[in-house]
């Protein structure tokens, strides 16, 4: 008789191979090539305002931003880049739209790279000559952003409207107006707020040049509408190996475009996990409160920085099963709550015994993590209810 094993079975650790793109150097961050994917937010202050700015772009790196975008509409703003980049913790990247003499003023401040938008700046073509030299003499990478809402009126009367075809093909032949001139260190963005649009023009850029391609869904929306929006069309390329920054744009404050960004590459594996709260959604066999466990248990967690899986589950069903394949877990049932270390129960608990418990537990698993050395990795503990 033939043994059937029934191990876990193995998984890949990502979707998908990433693609095969030069490098450029934003800063000190790597991007393209086999650099982690980072993430960028943009600032919403006055960047005239120089105190304000950095004070947003502190907040910014706390939450873990790696490249944050500040906006250059005005002198004001470009007399304060210089600034801002010098005592900024992360690399800056000017975002020039309307007046190119904005973009020499970026490089000249020392920013870490140059966002320039084509079909938005006045006589642009004319200038690649000169942006090209100066960015190269600088050491600046230049970010080709392409958006669905300013795109060059010569590609709209061609295509009717910024199909995937139209946003392509501006950015490739932008591209090409700077390699003509020998310069190359460059990124790519095609921006949509659909979608579908974003994900088949990024797809086509993908098969059609190396360049680093900085992922965004423009526009997308309010808090929950954007990062649905974001989550899908992220997810759909970056499981398929294409992108290598991101921004999650939302009409929200920017850390939480960091929050949500950083989520959508955990859950890819393409950023090693932290806290992760796996929880139900609750249903008729609960019996307990599993929204206010879940949230009580994120609460008492938040900040911790070691791999661990919390996994809040409602019912008797598959909270055993949960809470054992965890280094730390919960089954609650009948208002009480075993607690499970390593696969084992080490106590059961009353149900309002049950978030101070696992917090205790947490911090003692975590400290010896650290001793140990672990501060990254695959994520480690899970509350199941």
């Amino acid at each position: 008789m033939t043994a059937i094993s029934l191990g876990i079975p193995s998984v890949p650790t990502r979707l998908a191979e990433r693609r095969k793109s030069r490098q450029i150097q934003v800063g000190t961050v790597a991007v393209g090539g086999d650099a982690p994917v980072s993430v960028q937010s943009m600032t919403t202050t006055r960047t005239s305002d120089i105190g304000a700015t950095l004070q947003q772009i502190a907040e910014l790196t706390a939450s873990g931003c790696q490249i944050v975008r500040v906006a250059c509409p005005t002198q004001d703003d470009a007399d304060a880049l210089a600034t801002i980049a010098r005592k900024s913790q992360i690399p800056v990247i000017a975002d020039i739209h309307f007046q190119p003499k904005y973009v020499f003023a970026a490089i000249e401040a020392g920013c870490a790279a140059v966002r320039v938008n084509p079909g938005n700046i006045k006589q642009f073509d004319d200038k690649v000559k000169e942006i090209a030299r100066a960015a190269k003499d600088h050491g600046t990478p230049i970010r080709i952003g392409v958006n669905a809402g300013s795109l060059d009126s010569r590609l709209l009367k061609k295509y009717g409207k910024a199909t995937p075809e139209a946003l392509a093909e501006s950015a490739l032949w932008e591209a090409s107006l700077f390699e003509e001139h020998g310069f190359q260190d460059i990124k790519i963005s095609v921006k949509h707020n659909d979608p579908v649009v974003m994900v088949e023009a990024y797809r086509q850029l993908a098969a059609q040049c190396d360049y680093p391609l900085h992922l965004g869904v423009t526009e997308a929306g309010p808090a929950f509408q954007g990062t649905i929006k974001s989550a899908v069309a992220f997810g759909a390329l970056l499981s398929q190996g294409i992108g290598d920054t991101i921004r999650v744009s939302l009409s929200a404050p920017p850390v939480e475009e960091i929050k949500v960004g950083l989520q959508i590459l955990e859950s890819l594996n393409l950023k090693p996990r932290r806290l992760e709260i796996v929880s139900c959604p609750s249903c008729g066999r609960a019996q307990v409160d599993v929204y206010k466990l879940a949230e009580e248990v994120t609460a008492g967690l938040e900040g911790m920085e070691v791999p661990l899986r919390v996994a809040v589950m409602g019912c008797v069903v598959n909270g055993p099963g949960e809470a054992r394949e965890a280094d730390l877990g919960v089954a609650s049932g009948n208002g009480k709550g075993q607690i499970f270390v390593k696969g084992e129960v080490i106590k059961t608990v009353p149900e309002s015994k049950i978030v101070e418990t696992l917090i205790e537990e947490a911090m003692k698993i975590a400290e010896q993590m650290e001793a140990d050395g672990v501060a990254s990795g695959e994520p480690t503990v899970a509350v199941a209810g």
